[in-house]
């Protein structure tokens, strides 16, 4: 069986950081109502000005749902009645253990908790609930109401399957681990790429912002409709990926024993520090974050799927 937004009406967004209050923005705009809260000073109003601008940027897809979005006082309130719940606390074992113990304590044995953890492991966040089986990773890229992935770590392949199917059903690509890893997959990529990026700074090799325009006007294109091994799929002409394995697999090792392993130390802090704020050209975060913004909303409206996504996705549990 998988969740659909058809069977879940009502969330309980627990914390409304960014992260947070972009799964709400996306929950509303899909008819979903969004019961939220976190205890963080002005989070209330901070929560509605983020949703404002997300279900504007959202409507330009033509979702314009009209769930309806309440602040509550307590972890409590909000997870009455709540058929779905995304927890969304800071990325700290020693917040993350308790709060989801006490939230599956709160709740009716059926419902699903996800948490959007970039880094923890599934096992260790989970260790002092009651019923870790419906307690699972569902990792998200930000701003995820904008970029569709969503990673699931989940304890059994039933739970995978219905968080999948309810993340499908709002428009997200859900992929599932099959065991947990730190980093799970994406920021697992991302990290073996910046280390290569520090190290390029680090060796003088060239600017911050020649090594950024690398990759965004290089393979950050074709990695926007397709992965690294689709791509070397094609890198092998009519031979596929076993021809480019075969002919250029030694290549590709050698670059592999060539690359860094660079130190954070405070020059190399410094440069890049240096090299960002070059590059950002005296725009603020907040503009860099809305240039970001419009250039996702822009590929997300453009993109060509080369390859098809499979209907549905393998139900493999971690």
């Amino acid at each position: 069986m998988s969740e659909s937004p058809e069977s879940v009406r009502r969330v309980a967004v627990i914390g409304c950081g960014t992260v947070g209050a972009s799964w709400a923005a996306l929950f509303l705009a899909h008819g979903l109502d969004v019961a939220a809260t976190d205890p963080a000073p002005g989070a209330e109003a901070r929560l509605l000005a983020f949703v404002a601008g997300a279900r504007a940027q959202l409507a330009g897809f033509g979702l314009r749902g009209a769930g309806r979005l309440d602040f509550r006082a307590s972890a409590a309130e909000a997870l009455d009645g709540a058929d779905f719940v995304q927890e969304n606390a800071p990325e700290s074992e020693a917040l993350k253990r308790p709060l989801l113990a006490e939230i599956d304590r709160l709740l009716p044995p059926r419902v699903l908790v996800a948490s959007s953890t970039s880094a923890l492991l599934r096992s260790a966040i989970v260790a002092d609930c009651a019923r870790p089986e419906r307690v699972l990773v569902a990792h998200p890229f930000n701003p995820p109401h904008l970029v569709p992935l969503v990673e699931i770590v989940a304890g059994s392949e039933a739970a995978a399957a219905r968080a999948a199917g309810f993340y499908r059903g709002l428009g997200r690509r859900p992929v599932i681990l099959r065991r947990e890893m730190p980093g799970h997959i994406a920021n697992r990529l991302t990290a073996a790429l910046y280390r290569e990026a520090v190290n390029l700074v680090a060796e003088g090799v060239a600017s911050v912002a020649d090594i950024d325009a690398a990759l965004c006007h290089g393979p950050g294109l074709r990695w926007a409709a397709m992965g690294p091994h689709m791509t070397y799929h094609l890198g092998g002409g009519p031979g596929g990926i076993a021809h480019y394995l075969a002919h250029l697999g030694p290549s590709q090792e050698r670059r592999w024993a060539s690359l860094g392993r660079p130190a954070l130390t405070p020059e190399v802090r410094a440069a890049i520090v240096a090299g960002v704020a070059e590059e950002a050209a005296g725009l603020s975060v907040a503009e860099l974050e809305a240039r970001r913004d419009r250039a996702l909303i822009e590929i997300l409206k453009a993109r060509v799927t080369v390859v098809p996504e499979p209907a549905d996705a393998p139900e493999d549990h971690a």
